[in-house]
C-alpha cells in the first residue's frame, strides 16, 4: 500500500511538473488582454501564457512576464507581444520566441540564472534579438526598430541579412523603416533612463500584483444577470474581475472584484481611474 501510495504521488507529482507554464502574468497595470483561439480575456496575475498567445497593452497599460526560465518580460503602453513559441525545446532547456509587433519591451535574466542554458530570440518587427544572459530594451516605431543592450551580450540580424553582435552595454541597433540598418550606435545614459520608464509600471497607477491583499469593489448587486454585466462591461474594458457571492440574510448578494491590490493606494488610484473611464464608483477592500 505503502509503495502504491508513493508511486501515487510521484505520478501527481510528475503531472504537475508537466503541467507547469511556460510564462506566467506577474503583475498588470490595466488594461491589458490576452488573446487566444480568437477570444480576447483581459490580463490578470497568475495568468498562464501558452505558445501562440498574444498580449495586447492598452492606454498607460504595463504587463510584466515571468518565463519559466526566470526572466522577465516587460510590456509598455499599446503594445502588442505574440508569443510565438514558449517551452523547452529539443534540448530540453527553457526555449521561447517572442514577437513584438508593437510598443517598447525590456526582457532581463534572472541574475540567478545568467548561466543557464536557453534558446531565447525576440523579434522587434524588422531586427531580430538572440538572447543570452542578459538585459534589453527595445521598440518598434513608425519610423524605425530597436534594441538596446543594457547588460551582457545580444546578436542581432535584420531582415535584410545584416548581423551583428553586441557586447557593449547602453549601445542600440537601429533599423530605419524601409531604409538600411544604420547598424550599432551609442545610447545616451539619459534617454536610455527615459526608454526605461516606458515599460516601468509605475508607483500609485493601480497595479495588480501576484498575492496582493486588497480588491477593488466595482458593484455589489441581488441580480446576478446585473453582476454579469457589470463583469462582461470591465473585461470588454481590459480588466480582469471577478463575482463573488455572499448571503446576506436570505439573500444573496453578488460582489464584482478586482483582486490581487497590494496596497490600499494601489486600489484608490486603480478606483479613480475605473470611474473615470467606466463610470463605476467602486470602493477598496479587503
Amino acid at each position: 500500500m505503502k509503495k502504491l501510495m508513493m508511486t501515487l504521488a510521484l505520478c501527481g507529482l510528475a503531472v504537475n511538473v508537466l503541467a507547469a507554464p511556460q510564462a506566467v502574468v506577474d503583475a498588470v497595470q490595466s488594461p491589458a488582454w490576452r488573446d487566444r483561439d480568437g477570444r480576447a480575456e483581459p490580463l490578470a496575475p497568475g495568468m498562464a501564457l501558452q505558445s501562440r498567445d498574444r498580449i495586447r497593452t492598452g492606454e498607460g497599460s504595463r504587463v510584466y512576464l515571468k518565463l519559466a526560465d526566470g526572466s522577465t518580460v516587460k510590456l509598455g503602453e499599446n503594445g502588442v507581444l505574440l508569443a510565438e513559441r514558449l517551452g523547452p525545446g529539443e534540448r530540453q532547456f527553457f526555449s521561447a520566441a517572442l514577437d513584438v509587433a508593437k510598443g517598447a519591451f525590456r526582457f532581463t535574466t534572472d541574475k540567478l540564472r545568467k548561466l543557464s542554458r536557453r534558446d531565447v530570440t525576440i523579434r522587434v518587427a524588422t531586427v531580430t534579438a538572440g538572447i543570452r544572459g542578459t538585459d534589453i530594451w527595445g521598440k518598434t516605431e513608425p519610423e524605425r526598430d530597436f534594441v538596446c543592450l543594457l547588460e551582457g551580450r545580444i546578436t542581432v540580424s535584420h531582415k535584410d541579412g545584416d548581423a551583428r553582435e553586441m557586447s557593449e552595454p547602453l549601445t542600440f541597433y537601429v533599423a530605419p523603416r524601409n531604409q538600411p540598418p544604420k547598424g550599432i550606435e551609442a545610447a545616451d545614459p539619459e534617454t536610455v533612463k527615459k526608454w526605461a520608464a516606458e515599460t516601468e509600471i509605475q508607483a500609485g497607477a493601480g497595479v495588480l500584483r501576484q498575492g496582493g491583499k486588497w480588491n477593488l469593489l466595482l458593484a455589489e448587486t441581488e441580480d446576478q444577470q446585473s453582476a454579469l454585466d457589470v463583469y462582461d462591461r470591465v473585461a470588454v474594458a481590459g480588466y480582469a474581475a471577478s463575482i463573488r457571492p455572499r448571503i446576506v440574510g436570505e439573500a444573496i448578494r453578488y460582489e464584482i472584484l478586482l483582486r490581487n491590490l497590494p496596497g490600499k493606494t494601489e486600489a484608490e488610484a486603480l478606483a479613480g481611474r475605473v470611474k473615470s473611464q467606466l463610470g463605476l464608483e467602486a470602493r477598496p477592500t479587503r
